[in-house]
């Protein structure tokens, strides 16, 4: 009787923090965790907020870095299936053969190394939801065996013949334009159409640049937990992140902010930081020019520091043309350019 008091209670433990960790996964996969109050956002955060209700099936679109897999995972965790398992699978990262095991898992000496029965993630993700990143990447010849577990929601394991049935919620993502690859017949459009039922397009970073501030803000407190230090970063820098278009949009940021970290010395991570990640010889030299002029050199939120960098480049880093703009004399910009170390730029 004790012992099966004290396996209840074990058992009730488990289930408490099995609960308790599934709290702190949707908390941190909720909508308030995700960036952006650009238009553009506020869009993609309504339609999240309504597919997240059914069990639609969801194509997430975007360029790379855009934070496709942020918005999957708030679908799920803000979903009815929020209790079961979110599987994924990065399709781009697997030949066909593989990923055939992968998805629909294989029985024991179905292959040379297959020393046990797996399962494969459809399964795994049975009641729940699966993740299929870079859909447009998976081999012609697998996207038929794809379809079928998607309109019938059945398989049979490699090497296996008992069919299964499993009930999965399906949401994929790519950065591939899916429409060419079916002019190109490179992907099934019957499979499209399937996976293509609620479209939801994020923005790239240069459609949403109002949003770099935050995102900044958010990546450096991010990077000063993981560097277990303390960061912050001005307004200088933020306003030279703004200049620049990020092709490789968020990711892309955080990769440049992480650079600046490693390089600043101290815990603030200004405008002359940022220059020596490389990012300076990235931006065109006119829409650095049109950028600085947007500064008001009067702004009291200005500390010295900014006041000056802010001069030198409406002055295109002419001393004595910013010592003017400050009303000051060519040596008291040279003074101060020495005391606040700036780098002066070579144009």
């Amino acid at each position: 009787m004790r012992l099966a008091n004290e396996i209840e209670e074990q058992q009730r433990d488990l289930t408490d923090e099995r609960d308790r960790l599934r709290r702190a996964v949707r908390g941190n996969y909720g909508f308030n965790n995700i960036i952006g109050h650009a238009p553009p956002m506020i869009r993609v955060f309504e339609l999240v907020r309504q597919v997240a209700k059914w069990n639609t099936t969801v194509l997430i679109r975007g360029e790379s870095g855009t934070g496709k897999e942020l918005i999957a995972n708030a679908i799920h965790y803000n979903s009815p299936r929020n209790n079961n398992e979110f599987i994924k699978l990065n399709c781009a990262a697997l030949p066909e053969n593989l990923l055939e095991s992968e998805l629909f898992g294989h029985e024991k000496g179905a292959f040379s190394g297959a020393i046990s029965q797996h399962k494969g993630r459809f399964e795994r993700a049975h009641e729940g939801t699966l993740f299929l990143d870079e859909i447009g990447d998976i081999p012609p010849a697998f996207q038929a065996k794809l379809l079928r577990v998607l309109q019938e929601g059945e398989f049979e394991r490699v090497g296996g013949r008992r069919t299964l049935k499993v009930d999965v919620r399906i949401i994929t993502a790519t950065n591939v334009d899916l429409e060419t690859q079916v002019e190109r017949n490179k992907f099934r459009e019957d499979l499209y159409y399937r996976l293509n039922v609620m479209p939801i397009t994020l923005p790239p970073l240069r459609e949403r640049t109002e949003d770099i501030p935050e995102l900044a803000q958010f990546l450096v407190h991010k990077l000063a937990k993981k560097q277990n230090r303390k960061l912050q970063i001005k307004d200088s820098a933020i306003r030279f992140l703004m200049r620049y278009n990020w092709p490789g949009n968020v990711r892309e940021l955080e990769n440049c902010l992480e650079r600046a970290a490693i390089l600043c010395e101290g815990e603030v991570i200004d405008r002359s930081i940022i220059s020596l990640t490389g990012l300076e010889e990235k931006i065109p030299q006119s829409q650095a020019d049109k950028s600085a002029q947007k500064i008001d050199l009067n702004d009291p939120n200005l500390d010295e520091r900014e006041r000056v960098i802010a001069a030198l480049e409406q002055a295109g880093w002419v001393q004595a043309k910013a010592a003017r703009l400050l009303n000051m004399t060519p040596r008291q910009i040279a003074y101060r350019i020495q005391r606040l170390k700036i780098e002066l730029q070579h144009i």
